[in-house]
């Protein structure tokens, strides 16, 4: 008992102590585990009927990227439900959710011991501590006074780092303190550690409750969209309804009557008044995605909007005035555009008041492993397992893979691994649905490492007889080789355009919108 009671004051003192969130988060489980002497333990965050897992010990760090729905999750809901400590039998056959998910552990949690702590603040639900045993009687010695105490610490240290939160987002966004059980999800959260993250999150919060111009730039499947979402969600104008549009799905036809709306007559097909996206977004923010593919024309009459905030609908003489702040994203370099006349200079110089990049995931390191988990659980729960989990070696793979489709491309290898893993072992499925895992060797793995030699080796030597003897840019030197090999498979491919992205190892989609940056379309 003396010791119980030694580590519990030193727990109230570490995370006194701690500097950091995180860091007070780490040692309090790195306590739960030299006095339990458990084999697992998490600690979750409540929020919108799902945990999210804040820290861990014992578990895989996929773990990290998942989000728990309770209503997928008969323990994490019990847990949610309680109000109070949780024992789950032995031989309870509610399905674990971390099955499949602990380190040195291999097949199904049958048989352990198990403890769910509600995390409360002011009787509101904030988190949980799950502490995992594969021990039977592990936890038979601990009173349940004494995991109180210890959810007491837990919940004190979680709502401190929810105070300090609060006071770091004075917009009011993060409503947590004052009505913890009715805030609003974050849809936009971001999954990650890594600093190029951590940076971009700081970038966003900073400039989100301003009336600035954002230019988000990034590679394509970046995750340009969520950054939009994310500056919306934080900003003042979140009440209302994010605005979407596709500058590169826009005919030039009907590009303006989009924008800015037309009224009844104003052309063939215009039956009756039509608000555009401008007047949509008036209060609110308008998301202009792949700006770059912009007409001219029209890039012309997007200025006049940003510079004097009214609008004209097609077909009509009056003008409207709108509040419409502008978050605008390409995946080109509209500086390079600028020069080459094909991007307004003074449009670009209005749209990049503030520019945010988001970081190829090749530069994210670690966040592959939590980004991966995270679509994992949502496969899970789309295909119907009770488990999923990500088979250690195809982790390997997945990190030491460069990723050029970024952040969708590896969404698409474990939704594509994830469904072969159910097809494989459906049969063999049984009531209580076995951990079923991933074995991910995405077609990008499954050349041998002679035949990957010697395709860069042909590819370096075919991109060194493209040098050009006169000075240019990397840049135009880079579309200029671009050009000619999406031209020339596109040629041997007998001008089929699927077929040309298959052997690119392309999407459809960013293939034809390369060849249309490159004027091949």
């Amino acid at each position: 008992m003396k010791n119980k009671h030694q580590a519990l004051t030193q727990l109230a003192i570490d995370l006194t102590n701690s500097v950091s969130s995180q860091d007070r988060f780490d040692r309090l489980l790195s306590v739960i585990r030299h006095l339990f002497n458990c084999d697992a333990s998490a600690l979750l965050a409540f929020q919108d009927q799902q945990f999210s897992p804040l820290a861990i010990n014992g578990l895989y760090d996929e773990v990290l990227g998942r989000r728990f729905n309770i209503q997928q999750h008969p323990r994490l809901e019990a847990i949610a439900r309680a109000g109070d400590v949780v024992r789950f039998p032995a031989d309870s056959e509610l399905p674990d959710p971390y099955d499949g998910l602990i380190v040195n552990h291999k097949g199904e949690l049958n048989v352990h011991s198990c403890i769910g702590l509600p995390l409360l603040a002011n009787d509101h639900l904030i988190g949980a501590l799950t502490i995992d045993a594969f021990d039977t009687h592990k936890f038979e010695k601990f009173s349940n006074e004494d995991l109180r105490i210890i959810s007491a610490l837990a919940a004190a240290s979680l709502h401190t780092s929810l105070l300090l939160e609060k006071l770091e987002n004075q917009t009011g966004m993060f409503n947590r303190v004052d009505m913890l059980d009715t805030y609003e999800p974050l849809p936009t959260q971001m999954i990650g550690q890594s600093v190029g993250i951590v940076d971009l999150q700081s970038q966003i919060k900073a400039v989100a409750d301003t009336e600035l111009s954002v230019l988000i730039t990034g590679e394509t499947g970046v995750g340009k969209e969520l950054v939009a979402s994310s500056l919306h969600a934080q900003s003042s104008r979140c009440k209302n309804n994010l605005i979407y549009l596709n500058c590169a799905a826009l005919p030039e036809s009907v590009a303006e009557s989009e924008l800015f709306g037309h009224v009844k007559g104003a052309f063939t097909g215009a039956i009756s008044d039509r608000k555009g996206k401008f007047e949509l977004a008036n209060d609110s923010t308008l998301f202009l995605d792949e700006v770059g593919e912009l007409p001219l024309s029209l890039q012309a009459k997007l200025l006049r909007a940003l510079q004097y905030g009214d609008i004209q609908r097609v077909g009509d003489e009056q003008s409207l005035k709108v509040n419409t702040r502008i978050v605008a994203a390409t995946n080109r370099a509209l500086h390079e555009e600028v020069k080459a006349g094909r991007f307004r200079a003074d449009l670009y110089h209005r749209l990049n008041v503030f520019p945010v990049h988001v970081p190829p995931l090749r530069e994210r390191g670690h966040d592959v492993v939590l980004l991966s988990g995270f679509f994992a659980e949502r496969c899970r729960e789309k295909l119907g397992f009770s488990h999923l989990s990500i088979d250690p070696d195809a982790i390997k793979l997945l990190t030491s893979y460069t990723w050029p489709g970024n952040v969708r491309e590896l969404e698409h290898a474990i939704n594509r691994a994830a469904v072969i893993a159910k097809s494989q072992s459906s049969a063999h499925i049984d009531a209580k649905n076995k951990v079923a895992h991933l074995h991910l060797k995405p077609p990008h793995f499954q050349l041998s490492e002679d035949h990957l030699l010697t395709e860069s080796v042909a590819t370096i030597d075919l991109a060194l007889q493209e040098i050009p003897t006169v000075a240019i840019s990397l840049r135009q030197a880079t579309d200029d080789f671009q050009a000619k090999l999406i031209e020339r498979t596109y040629n041997d491919s007998k001008n089929n355009w699927s077929v040309t992205a298959k052997k690119l190892n392309l999407d459809t989609g960013n293939l034809h919108r390369l060849a249309k940056r490159l004027h091949l379309k």
